[in-house]
């Protein structure tokens, strides 16, 4: 299991007058779930790809287990918001994408891993279908099965379930809390949506101003149990309405 530690990190578009992030710090437990919630185009993504070494901080250092993010390879998977599987490969291909750029598996280990990961994701059946024969949920357990296979403890998740209808959205939901219980892995959701946040995260990090100086830490009790119903429970509601609140300060319009 991989931790993350942003340290004083400040970053700035080409194109803009000042820092979108600006002496950033905060620190990710390994195997934890933490969420980060913020308006649209509020710099919640930028957040993502410094992690993910798209973008490279202008000061300050991100670490995973005290290492240099520079030091390490393949030390993070990455979902964005579309699924991204290659139209003219089948889902068995486009899973096998990661065993292709890490290196070094015989073919019969890289059969053997698909199997796996699609056994894991419900999709035994989907080897050699084509991505547009699979529904929009499928498609998202596809890339996330995808994203598993990098072997990394640390998951980014970039509002994957936003494009899905309400009920489709809300069964991932409760598919994923399934899986990272099952493998543990240190996972960091974006999202806009305040409910999903409640119902998946551990820890809520909020971005309430612009530039991203510090995020708002929002804990969820201990003994909370991840169900629909305890999103009606009091303690659960006032801190939903407090992060809306709170978020509202934000809204860039």
């Amino acid at each position: 299991m991989s931790s993350l530690t942003f340290q004083n990190v400040s970053y700035q578009y080409d194109a803009e007058p000042i820092d979108i992030i600006d002496n950033l710090s905060f620190t990710i437990e390994a195997g934890s779930f933490h969420s980060i919630v913020g308006a649209s185009g509020c710099g919640k993504s930028t957040i993502f790809h410094l992690i993910n070494g798209l973008l490279r901080p202008k000061s300050g250092s991100i670490r995973i287990d005290g290492a240099p993010i520079g030091d390490k390879k393949h030390y993070c998977g990455y979902m964005p918001q579309k699924d991204l599987l290659f139209p003219w490969r089948t889902v068995g291909e486009n899973l096998g994408l990661p065993l292709e750029i890490i290196g070094g598996y015989t073919k019969a280990e890289c059969k053997e891993l698909i199997a796996d990961a699609l056994h894991n994701v419900g999709l035994d059946h989907c080897h050699n279908k084509m991505p547009h024969e699979l529904s929009g949920g499928m498609r998202q357990r596809a890339a996330f099965a995808r994203t598993m296979l990098t072997g990394s403890d640390l998951l980014l998740l970039d509002e994957p379930f936003s494009a899905l209808d309400f009920l489709t959205g809300i069964t991932m939901q409760e598919w994923l809390l399934e899986q990272w219980e099952q493998h543990k892995k240190t996972i960091i959701f974006i999202t806009h949506n305040v409910d999903e946040a409640l119902f998946l995260s551990q820890r809520i990090f909020a971005v309430t101003s612009t530039p991203i100086n510090q995020l708002t830490t929002i804990d969820i009790p201990n003994g909370y149990h991840h169900s629909r119903e305890s999103l009606a429970s009091p303690e659960i509601s006032a801190l939903r309405n407090d992060l809306i609140q709170s978020l509202r300060t934000n809204v860039i319009l």
